[in-house]
């Protein structure tokens, strides 16, 4: 007898802290695809669904992941920039035999413009040698 969980509300999503991990964009953004209308496939809202593979660095090793992201990808993302991805999530899927984790993200930035837009600026200053500099 086999018994399949299904939580209320659809499949579990599960938040990922990206807290010290650092994404490099691998590919630039491509449509998600209808395998049977060859269309591009839409969020239930009808938004445009996109697909960035990332390579993740963190312990000392890396993986390259597949994130889904809603609407128009930011302009910058192409092979090799650093990325802020905001909002992943995992979500675990099975079909019959197979099973993996889909990745899905509220959005993915190039690292120039997502500091930019915080007000963030690009510095090698450490915390403790701006409080020296302060002090001096």
């Amino acid at each position: 007898m086999s018994v399949t969980y299904e939580p209320v509300g659809g499949p579990m999503k599960l938040p990922i802290d990206t807290t010290g991990v650092t994404f490099l964009c691998a590919l630039a953004p491509e449509p998600v695809m209808d395998f049977e209308t060859k269309r591009q496939k839409g969020d239930l809202n009808g938004e445009p669904l996109y697909s960035v593979q990332l390579v993740l660095l963190a312990d000392g090793g890396a993986e390259v992941i597949s994130v889904k992201i809603v609407g128009t990808p930011a302009a910058g993302l192409v092979s090799g920039t650093p990325v802020a991805v905001v909002g992943l999530v995992a979500t675990p899927w099975s079909m019959g035999d197979r099973s993996g984790v889909s990745f899905k993200a509220s959005s993915i930035q190039p690292l120039t413009q997502a500091a930019g837009s915080r007000g963030i600026t690009s510095s090698t200053t450490s915390p403790a040698s701006a409080s020296a500099d302060k002090a001096a």
